[in-house]
């Protein structure tokens, strides 16, 4: 099949002209090879191509304005294709897609300030993204996200007077986090920590600072 494949394409490189006798070809392989190769006014005639890889390819190659045809495309591939390629004012039209990948995509994308719509998404991986790109201002939107990496995530970014709402945290790790970077009166507190690691985080950071300060 491989081999197949490679002769297909050495055909349409070495004869790309020959490629408007191929988009209605009953075999899917040569659709989508020689969709690489066509004009555009043929590849409208293929918006509905049965087969997904076709798809993949057509969602690639048309021109920007054709790219909502794709959006509810079956073919998960499909949809991030166009999350990866449509304007990000138009980003929105996926972001309730039931595909995390989608969605990862359209975080990626998405203007930061229409990012607070998927800040409760239900993909760890969607809201991880939206936390290392949502406003500093706005990260206490995930100060309480389920998962322990988002948090970290948070209080990595978080402005330093702004830690003492996440002192409290359960998770160890987001507490070690916050005494990295915790000014004198946080530190204080966290030393008393109920977790070693962060004792003596917080322990050896107040040194600093103390020594700094004279």
């Amino acid at each position: 099949m491989a081999e197949n494949r490679d002769q297909i394409h050495r055909f349409f490189k070495a004869h790309p002209e020959l490629a408007i006798n191929y988009w209605q070809d009953p075999y899917w392989e040569r659709r989508a090879i020689a969709a690489l190769y066509l004009p555009f006014d043929y590849l409208e005639k293929m918006l509905n191509d049965p087969d997904e890889a076709v798809r993949r390819i057509l969602a690639y190659r048309v021109p920007l304005e054709w790219l909502l045809t794709f959006a509810n495309d079956v073919d998960r591939e499909v949809r991030v294709t166009v999350a990866d390629r449509l304007p990000p004012e138009q980003l929105e039209v996926l972001a309730n897609d039931p595909d995390y990948l989608v969605r990862v995509y359209v975080a990626r994308r998405l203007p930061i300030g229409r990012l607070f719509r998927l800040a409760a998404d239900a993909d760890t991986e969607v809201r991880r993204v939206v936390a290392e790109r949502i406003p500093q201002v706005s990260l206490a939107l995930l100060a309480k996200d389920k998962d322990e990496s988002i948090r970290r995530t948070v209080v990595q970014r978080m402005d330093i007077d702004d830690l003492e709402l996440m002192k409290h945290d359960k998770d160890w790790t987001v507490r070690y986090e916050i005494a990295l970077r915790a000014g004198p009166a946080l530190l204080a507190e966290l030393v008393n920590d109920t977790d070693e690691a962060v004792r003596e985080v917080a322990l050896q950071r107040s040194s600093e600072l103390l020594i700094d300060a004279q």
